[in-house]
């Protein structure tokens, strides 16, 4: 049996049993060209010399995932290969690992990395904006507290960055109301009104940035996105790192993505284990009953599993049929379990009935 080996200075074709090498190609020993092949592996791609070699045989295994359509998987400890027997030294190494990574850097960046910047960046923006709109409060409180019980978030903002003074903004408003606040010197209001207007911008940027993240989800996710929605496949992506990532984690693991303090504080102390991450935030999980909604969030990870594989593989759409094998799914759960199971008595109770009746 023989087994197909890469390694950075060639590729290898290797008898399993006697580790004989039967043929070989040798990478080019320029390193802008050794640079370009390494690369291609790099991105999963198989090399001409992989196709070459690996035809030479009826049946071959292979070292790496790579390479699966060739031949099965299989490990293979390959470490006696010497690249110095080959003629290859560390000098011819070191230039081409430099030219792979000037390669791999000017690369064009899959939009789904740019989500995974893009979410945390508005995770960021509503972090900042709640900070700040909760100090604009407490200093514009000064001068108009009653605002706060009729304005909320951007729009408590907006006002006091366009009119200023309260009584301004209860004509703007058309109230008719009197306030307990203290008045403001003209530098003092002009200043909270500049503060005031950075608030509005962020709030701008975050309506801006959401949309921004709906379509590169929409784009790279389209199954996904049918599944479960943007904002959630977005959060999704970004927490794995990536939707090749994604797709590659098992469903268990999807399952949990965000729940990861709860897990660590499970597995630390010993406490009962989260059964659902940020998937919570799908309607058919959180609207659910308590004793439900494990199963739901379940049943939910694998079909986003298989949304993601689909979205990462570019497969044809299947977006809405996974949708309503997951609504079937939910019904099925819905009717298995209508009421809450009933408590298990615990040991110490059902020892003190024992000595009770004992007594008796």
């Amino acid at each position: 049996m023989a087994i197909l080996v890469t390694k950075w200075f060639g590729v290898f074709l290797i008898d399993e049993k006697s580790g004989k090498i039967i043929d070989k190609k040798l990478m080019p020993k320029d390193p802008g060209l050794m640079a370009e092949k390494l690369a291609a592996i790099q991105r999963g791609s198989i090399l001409e010399e992989e196709r070459e070699l690996a035809g030479k045989m009826p049946k071959v295994s292979v070292s790496a995932a790579r390479q699966s359509e060739l031949g099965k998987p299989m490990f293979y400890d390959s470490s006696f290969l010497d690249p110095k027997s080959f003629g290859f030294t560390e000098d011819i190494m070191h230039s081409a690992m430099l030219g792979l990574g000037r390669l791999r850097t000017s690369e064009p960046i899959p939009r789904d990395r740019n989500l995974v910047h893009a979410i945390r960046g508005l995770d960021d923006l509503i972090e900042s904006s709640n900070l700040l709109n909760e100090r604009l409060h407490e200093w514009y409180g000064m001068h108009f507290p009653e605002l706060s019980d009729i304005a909320k978030d951007d729009r408590y903002a907006q006002l006091i960055a366009e009119h200023g003074d309260r009584e301004s903004i209860i004509r703007e408003l058309g109230l008719n109301i009197g306030s307990i606040g203290a008045d403001l010197d003209d530098g003092d209001l002009k200043e909270m009104m500049g503060f005031a207007d950075a608030v509005v911008r962020l709030y701008e940027k975050r309506e801006t940035m959401e949309l921004y993240i709906t379509e590169i989800a929409s784009e790279v996710a389209p199954n996904m996105c049918t599944l479960i929605g943007a904002p959630l496949s977005a959060r999704l992506i970004s927490l794995a790192g990536g939707l090749e990532r994604l797709s590659s984690l098992p469903s268990s693991t999807v399952q949990l993505l965000g729940a990861e303090k709860a897990m660590f504080r499970h597995l630390r102390s010993g406490k009962r284990p989260p059964k659902h991450g940020v998937i919570y935030q799908h309607p058919d999980v959180h609207r659910s009953p308590y004793w439900q909604r494990g199963k739901i969030a379940r049943a939910l990870a694998g079909k986003i599993l298989i949304a993601a594989k689909i979205d990462a593989n570019k497969g044809s759409f299947r977006g809405e049929i996974l949708k309503e094998e997951f609504e079937t799914r939910v019904r099925d759960i819905q009717e298995r379990y209508p009421e809450a199971p009933k408590k298990k008595q615990s040991q110490s109770t059902s020892k003190k009935k024992h000595g009770n009746k004992s007594r008796r």
